[in-house]
């Protein structure tokens, strides 16, 4: 049991304090927040590169989530999801349809869900689970290995740059750009004496070249990779401009890639600190999975928050009355904790059913719209993994990636008998 910290102790604005505490530590803090003060106002931290925010109110219960997150009309997405306030252009760009709202959202939303067809979906579901094989066959061997960089990151990397015809040779590349714009200024992602924002804004630029020399070789063509369809097929008469097709391929590589692969990484950590919930899911394998990869998404909260704006004075959530203008924050990783839907909350339960997470975002508008293919790649590796290296366990804590936003690791070592 850890002792909870005191309410007046807790600033969900200290990036290098707060949040460079233990999981467990941090949670117990949000426990905290949603007995005594589930709405509260913080303070923005002087950012250096950007002006100081006027603050937020941070929503840590899980039925005030679950409303914000349907009231789309009284609190949008427009202005930003980040906290910082950041320019216009910046929130377009690098936010693609979640600093959107309707109709703009509901249009390109629309015309992006049409490109994933039946057929699409078919191919995708076996390319996961050739990768999946394949990720697993390379390392059995070895006994042990870094599970971020050669497991977790692997896959959702590749079938991302398949589904959008990504030159295989570009890869990594990607990969090493979508880092940076995650990185929330961890200076493991930056040489000495480079400009975050610089290099934050220099990474989504060349990701964006990336996908704009992947159109143009795809414009009039007839493949059957998502980048082919969206520049050549129309939705009710509307396509998807250049920019927009950069800017969600950009959505992609952070949303996709970074989140699936913390899912993934945080799930062995959570298998190897309770031995029992291994030994319970190898025993039925299929049967356990669907519910094993809701609990950890739920535990690991891979998105930790996103930040909406009020857009009416008079607005109420949780008790409160809000003004136009203000930030109410969302912090996912508190509601998934929330003792008032889930009993025993702490506790990593791969049998846990019922399980109304919200590790894809609440319901309303901007719920993931790929978190069907995101369940899909965590299962289908876990099951790889656990029937080929079914005593695969971490060896390290996990080298966790600072920051508030992304409940990112950037390496954990594990160890396997080699098969």
């Amino acid at each position: 049991m850890v002792d909870a910290m005191q309410l007046g102790d807790i600033d969900l604005s200290d990036i290098e304090g707060f949040w460079t505490l233990p999981m467990v530590e941090r949670e117990a803090a949000f426990a905290t927040l949603r007995r005594e003060d589930p709405i509260r106002f913080f303070e923005e931290r002087d950012l250096e590169i950007l002006p100081t925010g006027p603050g937020y109110w941070a929503v840590t219960r899980h039925a005030d989530v679950i409303e914000a997150s349907r009231r789309a009309d009284l609190f949008c997405s427009g202005h930003g999801t980040n906290i910082p306030d950041l320019p216009p252009e910046f929130n377009e760009f690098f936010g693609s349809m979640i600093s959107m709202d309707d109709p703009r959202h509901a249009r390109m939303r629309r015309i992006v869900s049409a490109g994933f067809t039946p057929k699409m979906m078919r191919r995708l579901e076996v390319h996961v689970e050739e990768t999946a094989e394949s990720i697993v066959d390379s390392v059995a061997g070895r006994g042990e290995c870094d599970f971020v960089g050669d497991i977790a990151a692997r896959l959702p990397l590749v079938i991302i740059c398949e589904m959008m015809g990504i030159d295989p040779g570009r890869y990594d590349e990607v990969f090493r750009l979508s880092n940076i714009i995650l990185s929330q200024g961890d200076p493991e992602f930056f040489s000495e004496g480079d400009d975050p924002l610089e290099a934050f804004l220099a990474a989504g630029a060349s990701l964006a070249a990336i996908m704009n020399e992947t159109a143009e070789s795809r414009r009039g063509g007839d493949g059957e990779d998502l980048t082919t369809i969206l520049v050549n097929a129309e939705v009710e008469g509307e396509r998807l401009t250049a920019a927009e097709l950069a800017s969600f391929f950009v959505l992609l590589c952070v949303a996709g890639n970074e989140t699936t692969r913390n899912a993934i990484t945080w799930g062995l950590e959570f298998l190897t600190a309770n031995p029992d919930q291994m030994e319970l899911w190898l025993s039925d394998i299929d049967g356990i999975t669907p519910t094993a990869v809701d609990e950890i998404v739920r535990m690991s909260s891979p998105v930790i928050h996103f930040r909406r704006t009020v857009t009416t004075d008079g607005a109420r959530l949780g008790g409160r009355e809000f003004s136009a203008g203000d930030k109410v924050v969302l912090w996912y990783n508190s509601a998934n904790r929330d003792e008032a839907v889930f009993d025993d909350p702490d506790r990593f339960d791969v049998t846990r059913d019922p399980n109304h997470h919200v590790g894809f975002g609440g319901p309303g508008p901007h719920f993931c719209m790929g978190s069907h293919l995101a369940r899909r790649e965590v299962s289908v590796l876990y099951r790889h993994l656990l029937r080929r290296l079914p005593d695969i366990h971490a060896t390290a804590p996990p080298d966790r990636l600072r920051g508030n936003f992304v409940n990112g690791v950037k390496r954990l070592p594990c160890a396997f008998t080699p098969a």
